[in-house]
This record gives C-alpha cells, sequence and structure tokens, in this order.
C-alpha cells in the first residue's frame, strides 16, 4: 500500500503535466534554457522493452526549469488546435500574443523559483549549496527577463533592467532572513527598499513604452507583487500549512501584470497582433495553467521531503491541496473546449497517471532498482493510452504517435527532476 494519497497528489501531478509537452523544444527565450551540468543517468530496459533514462543533472532546480520549459511550447500547440477546431478569433501565434506568452511563464516563473529559494534557504540555510542552486535558477530566469526586455528596446535598456530586477530580488531575500530571524526593523526596512524599488521601475517602465505604461499604474501593480509575495514568505517563514495557496496567489497576480506589460510594451514597439484577443489569451492562460503545475509539484514534493511528518504533514496536505486544485481547474479548462465529458476524462486520465510516478518516488527512496524500473515499464506502457486521449479530444491536431513518442522524454525528465530533489534534500541530510 502506497505511503499516502497526498504523495501519489504530489508527485503524479508533475508527471501528468509534462505529458501535454509532447514535442516541446525551448526556443532562446524559453524559461527552459538552463546551464544545469549534462546528465549522467543510466538508461534502463523496461519490461516492455523500452529504453528510459531518467534525465537528473543532481540539481533540483534546474531540472524543474528544464520539465516546467516545456509547457509554454506545449501550450502554443495546444492553443492552436483548439483555436484551429473552434475558430476562436485572434492570432495564438502573433507577436503579441508570443510577448504575452513569454512574460506569463516568466514572471509567473520568477515567483515560483523565489518561493522555492526561500524554502530552501528556510530548510538548508542561506549558506548551503542547496540555496546556491535555488538561487543560481533564480537568476537565470532574471537574465531570460532582462532578454526579452532588450529584445523590444537594446542591450542597454535590458542591462537596466536586470540590475533594477536583481536589486529588487536582493531586498526579497533580506526580507526572508529578517522575518525568519524575528527582525522587524529590518524586515521593515527590506519593504521600505522594495517600495522604493517600484517607483524606479515604473519610471523605467514608462521610459521604455514611451508612456504607453504609465509609472504610477506600473508601481501600483509591483506594490501587489510586493504584498503578495512578501505574505507568501511570511508563511513560509511560519510554516502555515497554507504556505503554497498564499505562493499562488502571488503568482496569479504577475500573470495579470503579463497582459497588462505585454500590452504596453507592444504598441510602444508596434508588434504585430492583439495581446488580450480570445486566441493570445487562451495560450496564456495554458502557459500559466500547465507551468504552474510543474512548479506547483516540485514544491509539493520539496515540502515532502523537507516537513517534518513528510507526506502525513500539514504542510504537505497543503501544498498537495493546491495542486489538486490546479488539475481540477485545468481540465475544467478543457472541458470548456473540448466538452464536460472530456474534461473528466482527462481528470481521471490524469489522477490514473499518479500512481506510476508515486511508485518511482517510493522506489527511488527506498534505492529498490526493480521498483523503479517496474515504475517506468508502467509509464511506458502509458505512453498509447495518453496519445490516443490527446489525438481524440484534438480532432486529429495532436497526432496519438507523436505524443507517445514524446512522452518517453518527459518521463526520463521527471524521473531525473524526482533523482534530483531526493539527492539534494535526502541524501544530503
Amino acid at each position: 500500500m502506497r505511503k499516502s494519497i497526498f504523495l501519489r497528489t504530489a508527485v503524479g501531478f508533475s508527471a501528468a503535466a509534462v505529458i501535454l509537452g509532447a514535442s516541446a523544444c525551448s526556443s532562446p527565450a524559453d524559461p527552459g534554457t538552463s546551464t544545469a551540468p549534462e546528465t549522467s543517468a543510466s538508461p534502463m530496459e523496461t519490461e516492455s522493452g523500452s529504453m528510459l533514462s531518467p534525465a537528473g543533472t543532481g540539481d533540483p532546480f534546474a531540472d524543474a526549469r528544464t520539465a516546467a520549459g516545456h509547457m509554454p511550447m506545449t501550450a502554443t500547440t495546444l492553443a492552436g488546435g483548439f483555436v484551429g477546431a473552434l475558430d476562436i478569433p485572434g492570432e495564438a501565434e502573433s507577436d503579441a500574443a508570443n510577448l504575452r506568452a513569454d512574460l506569463t511563464s516568466l514572471l509567473q516563473e520568477h515567483v515560483y523559483l523565489a518561493g522555492m529559494a526561500v524554502a530552501t534557504a528556510y530548510h538548508a540555510g542561506a549558506d548551503s549549496a542547496q540555496f546556491e542552486a535555488a538561487a543560481a535558477a533564480l537568476d537565470t530566469n532574471s537574465v531570460d527577463l532582462s532578454e526579452a526586455v532588450a529584445s523590444l528596446s537594446d542591450e542597454e535598456q535590458g542591462a537596466a533592467f536586470l540590475e533594477l530586477w536583481r536589486q529588487h530580488i536582493g531586498f526579497f531575500v533580506d526580507y526572508a532572513v529578517a522575518v525568519k530571524g524575528g527582525d522587524q526593523a529590518a524586515a521593515d526596512e527590506a519593504l521600505m527598499q522594495l517600495q522604493g524599488y517600484t517607483e524606479e521601475a515604473g519610471a523605467f517602465f514608462e521610459s521604455i513604452s514611451g508612456g504607453e505604461l504609465p509609472a504610477d499604474a506600473v508601481a501600483e501593480s509591483l506594490t501587489m507583487h510586493v504584498d503578495t509575495l512578501s505574505a507568501a514568505i511570511d508563511a513560509f517563514a511560519a510554516g502555515e500549512p497554507n504556505a503554497t495557496d498564499v505562493l499562488q496567489e502571488a503568482a496569479g497576480h504577475v500573470v495579470m501584470s503579463a497582459e497588462t506589460l505585454s500590452g504596453g510594451l507592444a504598441a510602444a514597439a508596434g508588434l504585430e497582433g492583439d495581446v488580450s484577443d480570445e486566441a493570445s489569451t487562451l495560450r496564456s492562460q495554458l502557459v500559466a495553467g500547465l507551468q504552474e503545475h510543474v512548479y506547483l509539484a516540485g514544491i509539493a514534493v520539496f515540502t515532502a521531503y523537507t516537513a517534518e511528518g513528510g507526506p502525513e504533514s500539514p504542510a504537505f496536505e497543503g501544498a498537495a491541496a493546491t495542486l489538486d486544485a490546479n488539475s481540477v481547474a485545468l481540465s475544467e479548462a478543457i472541458g470548456s473546449l473540448a466538452g464536460e465529458e472530456d474534461g473528466t476524462a482527462f481528470l481521471e486520465l490524469w489522477r490514473e497517471h499518479i500512481g506510476f510516478f508515486v511508485d518511482y518516488a517510493v522506489a527511488i527512496a527506498g534505492d529498490d532498482a526493480a521498483g523503479a524500473e517496474q515504475a517506468l515499464a508502467d509509464l511506458d506502457d502509458y505512453r498509447p493510452t495518453a496519445g490516443a486521449f490527446f489525438e481524440e479530444i484534438s480532432a486529429g491536431e495532436l497526432p496519438a504517435d507523436a505524443i507517445a513518442e514524446g512522452l518517453g522524454m518527459h518521463v526520463e525528465t521527471l524521473a531525473g527532476a524526482i533523482d534530483s530533489l531526493k539527492e539534494q534534500l535526502v541524501d544530503a541530510g
């Protein structure tokens, strides 16, 4: 009997998310780009005869970015299929839509990587190798954001943005350290510095957008970012069971900000398309929902490995509940496009898939090589079922064979990420 239903939820939801990324590849501005060390996994031959190699690097944060980095391309593919099949107005891949999707992905990722970095600092210490890896992943996201800004203006403006953005992350780190240490004066000072940042950043965006993004409006939005992310830090510092919910609220805010920012920047740059038409909106919603699944799953697994009580702890139960709500929301979104019956079928398929990744996670935690191999074989056998489902609901836009083939790579990527989490959070103590 498996350890708990909550462990099944945490690991499996991440697995099911990557099912959808059957043929994704990262673009130069894609947050999936990583400087992680090369994979050194050995292939496992499953009972079904396939060769699956868990693709971990030993760095769970870089591995999480790699897994999440498949989701924006997957969202583009799915949105294009639904737009064509249902005659949804607008363009899912206009220049303006591309910008909104990119900013949605990068800004949401910023919040989740920041949350993971804070949780890592609280667990392993701010001077630990684990926190250094988490901070490096967060900084790579910052560089990607600066490159997106530079692509719409110039390298000098991109560099200026990166300096500002890194500064505000530093203030959040100061706040996190102060809150955990009970230093209210230092916490207040960090918040004051963050407020100053919102005004400076507002002026920056007004300048590079030629006034399309008024400084006061940007500063107000960034103030909400400060308020929501600092609230999440408070929750993690206090060990509150709803900390993941609070972090999700912070991520949801920047997803809304991405539409506003992309609208102003697109207008200033004269980009083709409309960031807010129905097709663009669908694509960005899918980007946010699918990428969020990967990060929420990573945080849930992190919590299972680090919280006192593990998968039976209130903290983990809270993280798993956030995952489940996200899963239901995603199935409802699919149901609204393909029909309620298909939305229900998706949810059932999603949850069925959970068990195989749970088996893998439990097996590696117990150093059970045979159990891990069997779990990979079960996942391999699951691929044609998943492929047939997506081909059917997409009216052939997503061929079953292509999805089944691509799923092998994603199984390897997620299994490798689980390996890395165990290595850094369990084995390293």
